[in-house]
This record gives C-alpha cells, sequence and structure tokens, in this order.
C-alpha cells in the first residue's frame, strides 16, 4: 500500500523496534535503523546502555527498558511504543544471552533461562507484532539467531537448542505470512567482537586457564576469515532483510564462511 508522504516529500518515518539495543548487535542495529530516518524504540534491561545508545542515534528515540522474560512486558512494551508513534513496522529481535556447559551439568534453571529470553520473549514480540502487520499488509520481522541455530557444537546445548527453535520459529511463521506483504527472516552470526563473546572469553580463561588473548584467537580460528565479525557487518544484513520484500523464510549465516550454506 502506499506510503504516507510527509510535506518534504520523504516516507513518513517508519516504527522500529529493536530488543537488546543496549550493547552490541542491537546498538549497531539501532543507530543504522536511526540514520536512515526510521523513529526507533530502544528496550533492554538496562537504563543507563539504553540511554548510550539513543545518544548515538540521529533521529527520534524512545528508550523504554524491560525484562522480555516477564509475563506481561512484551504487551506493555507494544502498546507503550503504539501510544507514542503507532503500530510498529521493523521488529528486530536481538536481545539474547548464552550459557555454557557440558549437557550433563546443565542446571533446569539454566536451560529454561536460554529457552525464555532466546525463544519465548521472540515469540511473543511476534504475536504480538503480526496483527497490525498483517493489517497493513506491511512489516519486516528480523531475529538474531546464530550459527548456532543451524549446527551442534559442544558445551552449548541450552543455547544452541534455544536458537534452533528461534530458526524453526522464523520459517514457519514466514511460510504463514509470505502472501501478506510482511516477511519474517533470521540472521545467523557466528563470533562477534561484543560484550557477549567477552563474556565467552571470560568463560573459556576461568575453565582452561588461557589467557585473554589466547582464548580470543581460540574463537577468531573458528571463523575462515580469521577474525571475529563486526556488529556493522551483522547490521548491514539486518537492514537488507528490512529493505528487501522477496527476502523471507531465511537464516543468512555472518560467520566468516564457517557453515557454507
Amino acid at each position: 500500500m502506499p506510503e504516507t508522504l510527509e510535506p518534504t516529500g520523504t516516507p513518513a518515518a517508519r516504527v522500529a523496534l529493536v530488543t537488546g539495543a543496549g550493547r552490541g548487535i542491537g546498538r549497531a542495529v539501532a543507530v543504522r535503523l536511526s540514520a536512515s530516518g526510521r523513529r526507533v524504540a530502544l528496550t533492554a534491561r538496562s537504563a543507563d546502555d539504553l540511554e548510550a545508545t539513543a545518544a548515538l542515534c540521529a533521529g527520534e528515540t524512545v528508550v523504554l527498558p524491560a525484562d522480555l522474560t516477564a509475563p506481561e512486558a512484551v504487551d506493555s512494551l507494544f502498546s507503550a511504543v503504539e501510544g507514542t508513534w503507532g503500530p510498529v513496522r521493523d521488529l528486530v529481535l536481538n536481545a539474547g544471552a548464552g550459557v555454557s556447559g557440558r549437557v550433563h551439568r546443565t542446571s533446569d534453571e539454566d536451560w529454561q533461562r536460554m529457552l525464555d529470553l532466546n525463544l519465548t520473549a521472540p515469540f511473543r514480540c511476534l504475536r504480538r507484532a503480526l496483527p497490525s502487520m498483517l493489517d497493513a499488509g506491511d512489516g519486516r520481522v528480523v531475529a538474531l539467531a546464530s550459527v548456532a541455530a543451524k549446527i551442534g557444537e559442544p558445551y552449548i546445548a541450552a543455547y544452541t537448542a534455544s536458537k534452533h527453535g528461534l530458526l524453526g520459529l522464523v520459517r514457519s511463521a514466514a511460510a504463514e505470512v509470505a502472501a501478506s506483504g510482511v516477511t519474517v527472516n533470521a540472521v545467523c552470526p557466528g563470533y562477534v567482537d561484543t560484550p557477549m563473546t567477552d563474556a565467552t572469553v571470560a568463560g573459556i580463561v576461568a575453565a582452561t586457564g588461557r589467557t585473554p588473548e589466547q582464548a580470543r584467537e581460540s574463537l577468531e580460528r573458528k571463523q575462515p576469515t580469521g577474525r571475529l565479525v563486526t556488529p556493522d557487518e551483522v547490521a548491514d544484513v539486518v537492514l537488507l532483510c528490512l529493505s528487501n520484500g522477496s527476502i523471507t523464510g531465511q537464516g543468512i549465516n555472518v560467520d566468516g564462511g564457517a557453515v557454507q550454506s
């Protein structure tokens, strides 16, 4: 359907919502979306991190701290965005976390935490966003999954299971809405130079006694390019999915060539 034009003749600003926008990939995506002219709603647990992201954005932002694993958080979040600017048209599901450990040493609590944050919270966001997108015949959803959504790697079974589930959710939802003007995709990064990878490095150091430099190098070697992916490289692919209506149901790898598909 035609976009409403502002008096300047430019398309009316689309409303975007980025979860996990306080740091790393989420911050890079939010800054890029803002530079493109979108109004960007930012959510994560830390208000301070969100304010820092907002300060880097060129356009309108709204900061909405939230714990997306809380039962009513998602509906409250979307209601706040809708009350400020209207329905979300571009949804980037970036919030997530990891945990490591052998399968037989993974606690019920760690297992459930991975499912709650990496799978159930994105499901609730997608479920809440779709009705207005379908009504408008216009919407873009991008979930940040992981190459762990496609392969099994030792010591991260709970994380891997949650990301496999997230990619399955994306594929099923995309198949349902493909004829509606709404697209749903996943971007699947390898190891990215973010605070989450810093935490992984710290875990390797604690478990193995390696130096931080040795631990980081071991992660860099997992990617044929021999380096970590940058947040901006991931953001490039997120923006591609948001701009191209013929890309849907995909899990696009951004991992330096580690998983060829």
